[in-house]
């Protein structure tokens, strides 16, 4: 279930009454709506098909992929050839992860029966989805909201900022501090996230946010 507005503010006001830090960010980071992504087998492959290209380029490959297609199933995936997915602007290496995700789609049947951890488990156990993909998806497709992907550099980055230190902290020591945080620790990822990118100058006209 995706958070509302309401419970984004609950859980801001809770990490300030948390950490002197939080409080810093919930002082200066505008409020800011929880995206909402695609969820089960069409959202992880988004996210794939979205890595290591712009945003731009992984709206062109997904169009031309919906087009060539017909549709984006787990079948038709499975159906299409390498020269069919490379035409498509698709790396071998995705193909192998999109293919492998379809292989795996049954699980997204199953996600809402696990817990946290056991539905990172059963993510990361698809080849190319890494534990930072398996966060952010839970997070923006299926809401859960006690994540906190410490190996996003631009949290690393937001952390830096807030603290003042001169060198981003490491995803062990991120993932470490983030422990103070639970069970909110998805709105701290929000409120970093949204600190980054008013330092850059680059949040949206309703505070929205997007993880890079």
């Amino acid at each position: 279930m995706i958070p509302t507005d309401a419970e984004l503010e609950a859980g801001r006001l809770a990490l300030a009454r948390l950490d002197p830090l939080m409080a810093k960010a919930h002082a200066e980071v505008r409020p800011s709506t929880w995206v909402v992504r695609e969820r089960g087998f069409k959202g992880l492959v988004r996210q794939i098909i979205g890595q290591q290209v712009s945003v731009a380029a992984a709206d062109s490959i997904r169009r031309k992929m919906i087009d060539g297609l017909g549709t984006l199933t787990p079948e038709t995936i499975l159906a299409a050839d390498d020269v069919q997915l490379r035409s498509y602007g698709l790396s071998g290496q995705k193909i192998r992860y999109v293919r492998a995700i379809a292989d795996a789609a049954e699980l997204f049947e199953r996600l809402d029966e696990m817990s946290d951890e056991e539905a990172i488990t059963a993510l990361v156990a698809i080849k190319g989805v890494g534990r930072w993909t398996a966060e952010t998806y839970l997070m923006f497709s299926e809401g859960r909201l006690d994540f906190f992907p410490a190996g996003d550099i631009a949290l690393q980055e937001g952390y830096r900022l807030l603290v003042g230190w001169e060198v981003r902290p490491s995803e062990k020591v991120l993932y470490a501090h983030a422990e103070t945080w639970k069970p909110y620790r998805g709105i701290a990822a929000l409120l970093l996230w949204g600190y980054y990118m008013q330092a850059r100058g680059r949040a949206t006209e309703n505070g929205a946010v997007l993880s890079p």
